[in-house]
């Protein structure tokens, strides 16, 4: 690699980019640890994709306004089947749908799951608890 690619985030970014996907994370960490001026993008580009899918569905959970509503939606809507399999990341799409008050696209996540964890069960739990809680204070209002 000639010294201007080195010095050029972008070009590094791709090439960590590539070699994740490549499954290299050796070689990767490699170009990582070499930056000096590290960026969110390269951080994310170090991360591998579950996990960023894991973190923007905690976050729409966290703020359940509007914009995050239909934000994690839309990103749930657009997942790669790949992500399909991953019990971490539909824990926190059950979560969150939860949260939202969508229950029914928590359960048919849930039923999607072959093999539930006690974390997946606690999700479908407490976002019921949630339910239950919000019912009984909407009937006393």
């Amino acid at each position: 690699m000639s010294n201007d690619c080195r010095n050029n985030n972008i070009v590094l970014n791709s090439a960590i980019d590539m070699l994740m996907k490549f499954r290299d994370v050796e070689s990767a960490e490699r170009i990582f640890d070499s930056i000096k001026e590290k960026n969110i993008i390269i951080y994310s580009t170090m991360m591998k994709d579950d996990v960023i899918y894991t973190i923007v569905f905690n976050a729409c959970a966290q703020l359940a306004n509007d914009r995050a509503m239909k934000i994690g939606k839309k990103l749930l809507h657009e997942m790669p089947n790949d992500y399909r399999n991953n019990n971490i990341v539909l824990n926190s799409a059950i979560d969150m749908l939860m949260k939202f008050g969508n229950v029914e696209s928590a359960e048919c996540i849930f039923h999607s799951i072959k093999k539930k964890d006690i974390i997946t069960y606690g999700a479908m739990m407490k976002g019921n608890i949630y339910q239950i809680v919000f019912r009984i204070l909407f009937d006393l209002i």
